[in-house]
């Protein structure tokens, strides 16, 4: 029934004081409204960037040739550097921190592709076996290009999904066979890549098929490879190693970034991944520091309480009421002020997180805009430490309230 008493006594005080009330507590829903949706677009940004670099195994390693940007030992700047079938063996045999690697050939110029009377703009890549890692390949049917295909020169085409239901539609394309600019080509393959459409539609075939089909030449466009996990810490030391054996064998300063690019997605993902926790700590930083205004407006507004009601008080302890009850007065409404509005709050931004997951299209770099629950309830131990903390002083005031001084006052 005492309990009863005090609930009735709390919303009666409230009820008086609406308008306070309510701008006090707004600025707490105000608070825990912008720290959940911070929060959110914070894990959005990076759910964004490691959809990105999930299209890609995050311990890749990609060299590209480019042009030397320094003279060296007697040769001039600007010397375009081209990779053979020859740089790829000896990165192959001599570097042993390589898992998996190949080599591929960018056909650009090779888009139409068909199967009977289907016609598609895909395109091409020549690659090693070892492609299948670095581009997180997911086979769904059949298998991909292998050593013998290499050897031998085969004819034969691992396809994207997309290509398949465009191509094939209805039809199994497993042994069916692909033209591509004129050369028909065997489908043993189908696979599907988290990259997007982009990478579902393109085939991969043998590079030296394509060397020997559509180039005539030995020469390759990329170097790429995935690194042993126990070397996920060398990422510095494994880009100037790739650069210096490539040096040698072209004569370019091993200091040179523009004769040989070294992307190193390891190292590039966590510079992304550092600069996303330096926002999350901002955001952090940002919403429980609107969060703390609100809570100082609570505790401003119960110390006005505590003034107000000062002759009640003296009165309570008058006839009995311990220190103790006094307290507990004070602190439950301070709390139920602070967890109601900042509930009101709580709910307010997972709200327009959901709506704006629903009504806006995810892209590149933003993408799933949420705040999982362990936050909301870690946002909720919070507002109710914060109600204590808000009533902390003036129930402590209140207490200190002696009868004669406060009746004295009156």
């Amino acid at each position: 029934m005492f309990e009863i008493d005090k609930w009735q006594e709390i919303l009666t005080n409230i009820a008086k004081n609406r308008l306070r009330t309510f701008l006090t507590g707004f600025s707490v829903a105000w608070g825990i409204f912008m720290l959940i949706v911070l929060l959110g677009a914070g894990n959005g940004l990076e759910n964004g960037v490691k959809h990105q670099f999930n299209r890609d195994a995050v311990n890749s390693v990609w060299l590209n040739a480019g042009k030397t940007g320094t003279a060296y030992n007697g040769y001039q700047p600007g010397r375009e550097i081209r990779f053979t079938n020859e740089d790829f063996k000896l990165v192959q045999t001599n570097y042993k921190r390589a898992e998996h690697i190949s080599a591929r050939m960018h056909m650009w110029e090779i888009n139409l592709i068909s199967y009977g009377n289907n016609y598609g703009n895909f395109n091409m890549k020549g690659v090693h076996p070892g492609m299948i890692f670095p581009e997180k390949i997911t086979l769904l049917k059949g298998r991909f290009v292998n050593e013998k295909d290499i050897k031998e020169v085969r004819k034969v085409a691992c396809i994207g999904k997309k290509m398949m239901e465009e191509l094939f539609r209805n039809t199994d394309p497993m042994g069916k066979e692909i033209n591509i600019n004129g050369i028909l080509f065997q489908v043993v393959g189908v696979f599907y890549d988290d990259g997007g459409d982009q990478d579902n539609r393109r085939a991969y075939v043998p590079v030296s098929t394509v060397q020997k089909a559509f180039t005539g030449t030995n020469q390759i466009d990329q170097i790429v490879m995935t690194i042993d996990e126990s070397d996920i810490e060398n990422t510095e030391a494994i880009t100037q190693e790739l650069r210096a054996m490539l040096a040698a064998r072209h004569h370019f300063d091993p200091n040179d970034k523009k004769a040989v690019f070294v992307w190193n997605n390891l190292t590039e993902y966590k510079k992304i991944i550092g600069l996303i926790s330096g926002i999350n700590v901002f955001i952090w930083i940002i919403g429980i520091g609107t969060l703390i205004a609100g809570i100082v407006g609570v505790s401003n507004i119960m110390m006005i309480v505590v003034k107000e009601r000062t002759v009640e008080i003296g009165v309570r302890k008058a006839l009995g009421a311990t220190p103790i009850s006094i307290v507990a007065l004070i602190l439950q409404e301070a709390v139920f002020i602070t967890s109601l509005f900042g509930y009101i709050g709580l709910i307010a931004g997972i709200f327009l997180l959901e709506a704006f997951k629903k009504f806006v299209p995810d892209s590149d770099f933003f993408r799933d805009p949420e705040v999982d629950l362990s936050i909301a309830l870690y946002a909720m131990t919070l507002l109710v430490f914060a109600g204590l903390l808000a009533g902390f002083l003036p129930a402590r005031k209140a207490a200190s309230v002696q009868p004669i001084d406060a009746l004295r006052g009156e």
